[in-house]
């Protein structure tokens, strides 16, 4: 379908650069015909249209840097080598010549063009996640629904959020039950339900239930506000090797300058060559020696990865980290919330006289009124077996001991087991033996007594993540020397989980400082580490390590702030994927850096070889930019 005329204006905004290319073409042809039919005057009128619009931004562009910067760039050699043809096809009346000068500028406005078209899918598969953030949301207060704009919602709002709806803003649910699909900000496709006292997150997507949520936090401190954030930061931010690149780029632009106008003055004394011929050779030089697809070698290869790990719920902060995360020789993970769940689970119970189910119901029917996690992890073990139990009355709680009450008007204990020996006759061998062996595996062991007589022990610990020992063997199997545990656990439970996992190394019972110092030691050992942890204690080693790792969902905002990468979904496995990818990043760099710089070797030596002409080289160098940076967008395959 033609586009109607109204839709011009928004084409040219969208894409300038493009209009700016095709205007060019446009014009570069009319005045090769006119001077085909001789009409000279109009020609170059034409071409200096062609010019004109063609070059404009790179001579905006050049002037400004050599203005501001006091620096040379090669849009300005460009645009010199250019205006250099112009002036040598009026000087020696070879309008011919000025045709090369507008190809020139024509097809480094398509290069432009192009680079801009590449660099905009970059950023639109990260810029995605702006179009994940509400702008209104649904509020109660007083009885009636209100939609009012996200910067509006206060701490404390009610937020109803209905079937199908972009959740606005990361909340606490208060009522109902639903499944939410959290793709775009962990990467898994599978949703996951959500019921009261849930945490969701804004730009995620309700389910098929109604949800009303409480606003804990302000709605510019959400989840996805902050990897918004971040992304725009990792984008502005150059790594060290584009650093690199681009002060290689001021002193070698120099040196070409110098280098064309010995070149275009020395020949016809040294090599008798005629002045057109030098003046002719050294523009070529200008144009085929610049370094523009050594420039494109980086950036685009480091965004294309940075947006490929987005998608897939890897947060780079930057192209440096990406780029690091590659050379990682040695591992280290804090344990809790991130080896392992973070949250006590029941995993044994033994039963002396009664029934394992009866051991749970007295043990629940205490800890139920008690908030620590040891309590809330039998009273959960207890409902997920849909076990019910009579009130305890009369309970009294001594700190760091125990539970003691009434069940039936007889007195149940739950505790260690020096405190639920007091209020019991005698113990049994084998529970004793049992309770050794399972606290030598790292696991906290809780004693219950019922009418004088102890019912049992239960077993309860924080349990390893499912994916845990299957994620550090693949880290071993890609070639990673050193897998670390750092924890603040005693020895004893972090050699049970260890063992149970496959780590190379443990340090327990550190402070935050602690961990600190020991990746130091892991960094004068192995050079580049890495740290992953989730809490606020991690921040210390998160910044001191070669990268840091943050586990997203679950990590405290000071550990997503420090973290270098920020694995949303939690997935250990997803690490692995994170240096593949650092690698491939790495490769592609290297790849594009050898071929941008063979390229210029062979075009400077066709040039001093006399076999090929000005638009011949134009197209050579960049066809040689646009090659390199197509190359880089390689990495936004999965």
């Amino acid at each position: 379908m033609t586009p109607s005329p109204s839709s011009f204006p928004n084409l040219f905004k969208e894409h300038p650069d493009a209009v700016a290319a095709i205007a060019c073409g446009i014009l570069v042809l009319l005045g090769w015909q006119m001077l085909n039919l001789n009409w000279v005057g109009l020609a170059l009128l034409i071409l200096t249209a062609a010019y004109v619009i063609g070059g404009f931004d790179s001579a905006r562009e050049g002037l400004t840097t050599l203005w501001e910067e006091k620096e040379l760039d090669v849009d300005l050699l460009m645009i010199v080598a250019a205006l250099g043809a112009a002036s040598l096809g009026l000087w020696q009346r070879e309008y011919y010549l000025i045709v090369d000068g507008a190809v020139l500028i024509l097809i480094f406005a398509i290069s432009g063009a192009l680079e801009g078209y590449a660099m905009q899918r970059t950023e639109r598969s990260i810029q995605g996640l702006m179009g994940l953030t509400a702008d209104t949301a649904r509020i109660i207060a007083h009885g009636q629904e209100y939609t009012v704009p996200i910067n509006e919602l206060k701490i404390g709002d009610r937020v109803l959020v209905k079937p199908g709806e972009l959740i606005p803003t990361d909340g606490l649910a208060i009522e109902g039950f639903s499944t939410v699909n959290q793709a775009s900000i962990t990467g898994e496709s599978i949703p996951i339900e959500k019921t009261i006292g849930d945490e969701v997150f804004a730009g995620t997507i309700n389910g098929n239930g109604a949800l009303r949520l409480k606003i804990h936090q302000p709605p510019e401190s959400s989840l996805i506000q902050r990897v918004i954030r971040l992304v725009q930061q990792a984008q502005t931010e150059a790594p060290p090797s584009q650093q690199f690149i681009e002060r290689f780029e001021r002193g070698y632009a120099k040196v070409i300058v110098v280098s064309g106008i010995l070149l275009a003055l020395l020949p016809p004394f040294l090599l008798n060559w005629t002045w057109e011929n030098t003046i002719y050779r050294a523009l070529i030089f200008l144009v085929v020696a610049s370094p523009c697809a050594l420039m494109a070698s980086i950036m685009p290869t480091l965004l294309s990865g940075i947006a490929n790990g987005a998608r897939q719920g890897i947060l780079f902060k930057n192209g440096a980290q990406l780029e690091r995360i590659g050379q990682v020789k040695a591992i280290a993970f804090d344990k809790t919330g991130t080896l392992t769940t973070g949250k006590l689970q029941l995993i044994h119970t033994l039963a002396t006289e009664s029934s394992s189910d009866h051991l749970l119901q007295i043990a629940a029917a205490l800890e139920s009124l008690s908030e620590h996690p040891i309590g809330e992890a039998i009273v959960e073990a207890a409902r997920q077996q849909n076990l019910s139990w009579t009130e305890a009355v009369n309970a009294q709680a001594q700190a760091g001991q125990g539970i003691v009450g009434e069940i039936n008007n007889q007195i149940a204990v739950v505790g260690k087991a020096i405190f639920v020996q007091t209020q019991v006759k005698d113990i049994p061998e084998n529970l004793i033996n049992q309770s050794q062996q399972w606290e030598a595996e790292g696991k906290t062991v809780v004693w219950v007594g019922y009418n004088q007589k102890v019912l049992g022990i239960l077993a309860v610990a924080d349990t390893v993540r499912p994916t845990a020992a299957n994620a550090i063997a693949r880290l071993k199997r890609l070639g990673i020397e050193q897998i670390v545990m750092l924890t603040g656990d005693n020895s004893r439970t972090a050699h049970s989980i260890a063992q149970e996992i496959g780590v190379d190394r443990i340090y327990a019972e550190l402070l935050p400082e602690d961990k600190v110092d020991a990746i130091r030691q892991l960094q004068q050992q192995y050079q580049t580490v890495a740290m992953v942890g989730d809490g606020i204690n991690d921040a210390p080693a998160l910044a001191q390590a070669s990268v840091g790792i943050a586990m997203g969902a679950a990590g405290s905002d000071v550990a997503l702030e420090t973290a270098d990468i920020v694995l949303m979904a939690d997935r250990l496995e997803r690490l692995e994927h994170a240096i593949r990818l650092g690698r491939r990043a790495q490769g592609v760099v290297q790849q594009n850096i050898i071929f941008a710089l063979s390229f210029v070797v062979i075009l400077l030596i066709f040039n001093f070889a006399g076999n090929i002409t000005l638009p011949l080289g134009v197209l050579g160098h960049e066809g040689s930019t646009i090659i390199v940076t197509l190359s880089g967008l390689r990495l936004l395959r999965r």
